[in-house]
Order: C-alpha cells, then sequence, then structure tokens
C-alpha cells in the first residue's frame, strides 16, 4: 500500500469507486489507479474483500474514492474544474463524461454517471470574459450564459463583436 498524500481529497460513492477511478484514470492524463483496499472481513453493509477505498489521482489531484452507501450524494458545491487548450479537448472530456452515463448542464458544468461535477472549461472563455474590454467580455459571458458545452468559436466571435 503506498502513502497516502498529506491532504487528499475524499468523494463519496455508493459501491463504485473502482469503477469511477478507472474511467478517470482512462480519460483524463496525470491520472492513475493506486492502491484498493478491502474489507478484511464482513460488516454490517458488505461483505469481506468488498472494495472500501481507492486511491486515484485525476489530473495530478490525489483523491480517495470512498464506498460509504447510498447515504450522501454529491452536488455542485464540489466540482474538477478542467482547463483546456482548445475545442478538441474540450470535446473529448465533456463526450467522455456525458457519454458514459453522464449528463449535460450549464455553461460548461457536467456531472458524470456517479453525480460528481465537472466543469469543462477553455481557457480561451477564462480569457474572453477577463479581457479588459468590458464590453467585449460581457459579450462573451452572455454567449456563454445561453451554451451547455463550451464553444470556443462562438466565444471568441462573440467577443470580438
Amino acid at each position: 500500500m503506498t502513502r497516502p498524500a498529506k491532504n487528499t481529497i475524499c468523494l463519496w460513492y455508493q459501491r463504485d469507486a473502482e469503477e469511477a477511478a478507472r474511467f478517470y484514470a482512462s480519460t483524463f492524463p496525470d491520472s492513475r489507479v493506486g492502491s484498493i483496499l478491502r474489507a478484511p472481513g464482513d460488516y454490517p453493509s458488505g461483505q469481506q474483500g468488498d472494495v472500501l477505498t481507492v486511491e486515484f489521482t485525476v489530473l495530478g489531484i490525489p483523491c480517495l474514492g470512498l464506498n460509504g452507501g447510498p447515504a450522501f450524494r454529491h452536488s455542485e458545491a464540489f466540482s474538477f474544474q478542467v482547463a483546456t487548450a482548445d475545442q478538441a479537448e474540450t470535446d473529448r472530456y465533456w463526450n467522455a463524461i456525458v457519454g458514459n452515463g453522464g449528463h449535460e448542464s450549464e455553461c460548461g458544468w457536467c456531472k458524470d454517471k456517479w453525480g460528481i461535477s465537472w466543469q469543462i472549461t477553455p481557457v480561451a472563455l477564462t480569457e474572453a470574459i477577463a479581457d479588459p474590454d468590458r464590453a467585449a467580455a460581457r459579450r462573451a459571458f452572455d454567449t456563454m450564459m445561453q451554451m451547455r458545452k463550451i464553444d470556443i468559436a462562438a466565444i471568441e466571435a462573440a467577443r470580438r463583436g
């Protein structure tokens, strides 16, 4: 077993932390599945050998998936924000999350099939809404507010006016 990071994000799953970790590792660079801790004996909601926790890394961020059961659900109060370089990268991550049982939301947000929220945010969007030309920034922002997956060409066209 590897030594855990000093500070780790713990994500609660019903029973599928390992499946989620493997999906993240296969989807995002600098991501991997680490140690898997299995129950050494039977317990009230499970059996010996069931996966209790999974150490994994998502885009360089250490995480721990805890198979805690149905008591708690994820919300948008926590999300991974992924800065993308171009439309192809934006599409690849968005489509992987939404196409694997997830669903779309507004303004570049989506949820994976486990309920974790993701912000797939092109750098071009961040630059556009931070434009010192406040009118250009407002046009880009207003355009983004009408989107689900971010369309960089539409954001840049709005920015230009």
